[in-house]
């Protein structure tokens, strides 16, 4: 193996993997400049003007050309270097892995790293100088580069570099804190499961589907939700979703028409909606695009064995970019209140512990923590306002509740005074 031309074929490889490495710093530039720097060429008539104005065109058609001829030029490179090698004295496996490793080591110093962040952090510059050679492997990919864009549609490099780019902007310190947590929520939205933003089966309200409308209408006042899902002999056995403005809708015709017959006798199935379901493990930014095709604002969520895990709608996926949604009418956070004659409102959140030393009882539940969780415990439901109760020793009726979720906020405690002082039961009503 004495008869290769050793010298041209190493200058073939250097002069393959400096080409390879002036395509890759253009393939990126092309794709980063911006369409202000090559307007500002166009005002000072640089004279690589108008070719840029053409390649920022199809930036990536440009580029899918200048990849293409990256390849071929690295491959034939590395082809000339095994050959340098397999001129050696070394045995087969030797001359392998010294190709492999310098292909390897060219590849990534050579080609992929540094010319790649030349071409991210001085595109204009690079454009300018390789506005030539982008042009001519542009024109001579023809077709094919066409083919492969049309194809390739986003990569995960095109995404990786949007992402790159919108969290060196979310870092500037010219961006104020709220629109920098706007850009990071952005950009965390695909990594966020819509299990994480559902409304758990736990804290559903619903209705039956043999609930006269006159009480489902009742339960959307009290609880303030705009749409419920009706349900049969269990939570699992979903009919539909109940809409508020169904139900009021029926009530106007009715009116109008003049029948005899209350609207409000037929059974809550009856107006009931077709029910959209989603995965629990779907990404809330999928979530949101299906919502907004299908035009729903309310899916319901089923765990891996096609039970009902929970409620999603549109307010709590978007409320991962831009924090809580709140009614201009609920209260601020509530502090604990004595209004006389033994009754506190205390907030739904307050500790067991605490409520328990407010009134001198021990209460030992390891069930709930929180005085809203011994009301649900209590009434063994989700409680609305007026619901109330008694569990350890203690009278609890729901106040109000707040939010865009319409969660219990305040809850009116007071003793519950016995003659006789039997052991703490849970009662109901």
């Amino acid at each position: 193996m004495n008869d290769e031309p050793v010298a041209l074929l190493v200058v073939v490889a250097v002069l393959g993997w400096v080409l390879a490495a002036a395509l890759s710093a253009g393939e990126v530039a092309v794709q980063r400049v911006t369409r202000a720097a090559v307007t500002e060429l166009v005002a000072r008539r640089h004279p690589a003007a108008d070719r840029i104005l053409g390649l920022v065109e199809h930036p990536q058609r440009v580029a899918s050309a200048a990849a293409f001829f990256r390849l071929v030029v690295e491959v034939l490179a590395t082809v000339c270097l095994t050959i340098v090698v397999a001129a050696s004295d070394l045995p087969w496996w030797g001359v392998l892995l010294g190709g492999l490793a310098l292909g390897v080591v060219f590849a990534y110093l050579v080609v992929r790293v540094s010319p790649r962040t030349i071409g991210r952090r001085h595109p204009v510059r690079v454009l300018t100088t390789l506005s030539r050679l982008l042009a001519v492997v542009s024109a001579a990919a023809g077709p094919l580069a066409r083919r492969t864009t049309s194809a390739r549609g986003v990569t995960d490099d095109d995404e990786a570099e949007l992402r790159d780019m919108v969290q060196r902007v979310s870092e500037s310190e010219a961006i104020e804190d709220d629109d920098r947590e706007l850009f990071r929520s952005v950009l965390s939205l695909g990594d966020t499961l819509t299990r994480e933003v559902m409304v758990p089966r736990t804290d559903m309200v619903v209705t039956q589907v043999d609930t006269p409308l006159r009480k489902a209408l009742a339960l959307l006042l009290r609880s303030g939700f705009s749409r419920v899902p009706v349900v049969g002999e269990s939570v699992d056995d979903l009919r539909g979703v109940l809409y508020l403005k169904d139900v009021v809708r029926r009530i106007s015709v009715a009116d109008a028409q003049g029948d005899d017959e209350d609207p409000l006798d037929a059974p809550a199935e009856a107006l009931a909606r077709p029910a959209v379901f989603v995965p629990e493990s779907k990404p809330v930014d999928d979530l949101l695009r299906e919502l907004q095709e299908g035009s729903s604002h309310i899916a319901m969520v089923v765990d891996e064995y096609g039970g009902i895990a929970g409620l999603v709608t549109i307010e709590d996926a978007l409320e991962e970019i831009v924090g809580e949604l709140t009614d201009e009418h609920d209260p601020s956070a509530p502090v604990v209140e004595d209004l006389g004659d033994g009754v506190y409102r205390v907030p739904a959140r307050l500790g067991r512990d605490e409520l328990g030393e407010l009134f001198g009882l021990e209460v030992d539940d390891e069930d709930v923590d929180s005085a809203g969780g011994l009301l649900t415990k209590a009434l063994g439901k989700v409680p609305l306002p007026g619901s109330s109760g008694e569990i350890h020793g203690l009278h609890l009726v729901a106040e109000k509740v707040e939010g865009r979720r319409r969660r219990l906020a305040t809850v009116l405690v007071s003793r519950v005074e016995r003659d006789d002082d039997p052991e703490d039961e849970d009662e109901t009503r």
